[in-house]
């Protein structure tokens, strides 16, 4: 398989050191394979916790969906009607929907996050003024962790539980991911052991490991970042939302609801912080290849269909759907090479991965 090739070609050239790869197509595992090392002299296993980083977005996006199905919010409501301290400093107007759709405008990186608990990062957030200039819905520009709290929130104080347990109760354990987590609990990281997976920059050379593996960011939610969990696992989110918001028997969303949840819903605005445009679903990425290749972040390779939507995470992995073919695909790498280095990574790894499953065409629709 060339993807397969262009992944352990990838460890040669000190992109990475090594990573998982989970396919499905229609309905089929297609590849479910491990490659290279997880660290220095030990081989990666299937079963090995991979970070998914903003790959972990969509989770919470799937949560709020679901209270949202229930009618315990809409999309619209002013986010000040279930967090009354957030309507402070011009954020009055902010809705669910542009907290999804990254036009809230509080892009801050600092929530304090993992040193401070849940209560002083929610309450540093909403005391964040609106950023100058910024009419929340009319200007773009995406939200790294700071938005995701106040979602994850959102849920909190409509169910009752922590985005964690929501997260396992509702659709982590159901789904069969008995090893992915949201922020896992303290005696489950000690147990889990080596196989929590580690980071590096490789960048830096020689490569430099990441911190991400610590105990604090690994046991306390990040909403937007911290999701863990053998990327075989992850696929299964994927599977779900292919199969109209079933799968094995149980439904987790409504087909209405994986239609808007996955629909442009953000369409054409250049995104202030990405420098770049990029359309969005809520909470997902949607295939925004219309807008040209050069640059582009959060891409899911040339053959991509429009419908194809997901997510990606910092210069590692990717997570997504393609409805036209029945395709989904969970990859993370433990390397982050520089941003060019990944983008044209990923790109040419996913590309790769539609050609081996013939399903490239050309802009006429016959066969690449």
């Amino acid at each position: 398989m060339r993807a397969l090739q262009l992944l352990e070609e990838g460890i040669g050239r000190g992109l990475h050191l090594g990573g998982q790869l989970a396919v499905s197509l229609r309905g089929e595992r297609v590849v479910d394979a491990a490659f290279g090392e997880v660290r220095p002299g030990e081989a990666m296993r299937r079963d090995h916790l991979m970070l998914w980083l903003s790959a972990s977005k969509p989770l919470t996006a799937i949560a709020v969906a679901q209270l949202w199905e229930r009618e315990r919010l809409d999309v619209d409501d002013p986010v000040a009607r279930h967090i009354p301290e957030f309507g402070s400093n011009g954020k009055d107007a902010v809705t669910v929907r542009h907290l999804l759709t990254h036009t809230a405008g509080i892009r801050t990186l600092e929530t304090g996050w993992p040193d401070a608990d849940w209560e002083t990062t929610i309450a540093e957030i909403c005391a964040l003024k609106l950023e100058p200039r910024w009419r929340p819905g009319f200007k773009a520009g995406y939200h790294l962790a700071s938005s995701w709290f106040v979602l994850a929130e959102l849920v909190r104080r409509l169910d009752g539980r922590p985005i964690d347990r929501y997260l396992r109760a509702e659709l982590l354990e159901p789904l069969g991911m008995a090893d992915s987590w949201l922020g896992m609990p303290a005696e489950r990281f000690a147990a889990y052991g080596e196989r929590v997976a580690p980071s590096w920059n490789t960048e830096s050379d020689p490569p430099v490991r990441h911190d991400w593996d610590e105990e604090p960011r690994v046991t306390r939610p990040n909403p937007g970042s911290n999701g863990r969990g053998p990327m075989r696992e992850l696929l299964a989110v994927y599977e779900m939302l292919l199969g109209r918001g079933t799968l094995a028997g149980r439904r987790y969303l409504a087909p209405p609801t994986i239609d808007a949840i996955t629909a442009h819903q953000r369409v054409g605005l250049f995104d202030h912080t990405f420098r770049h445009a990029l359309d969005w679903g809520f909470g997902f990425v949607v295939s925004s290849a219309h807008y040209g290749d050069a640059g582009a972040p959060y891409g899911y390779g040339r053959h991509a269909t429009p419908r194809t939507f997901g997510h990606s995470g910092y210069r590692s992995t990717a997570a997504f759907a393609d409805p036209e073919h029945g395709l989904a695909v969970a990859l993370a790498v433990n390397g982050t090479p520089g941003a060019e280095a990944h983008r044209e990574r990923f790109h040419r790894v996913l590309s790769a991965l539609y050609e081996d499953l013939d399903l490239a065409v050309s802009a006429s629709g016959r066969p690449a």
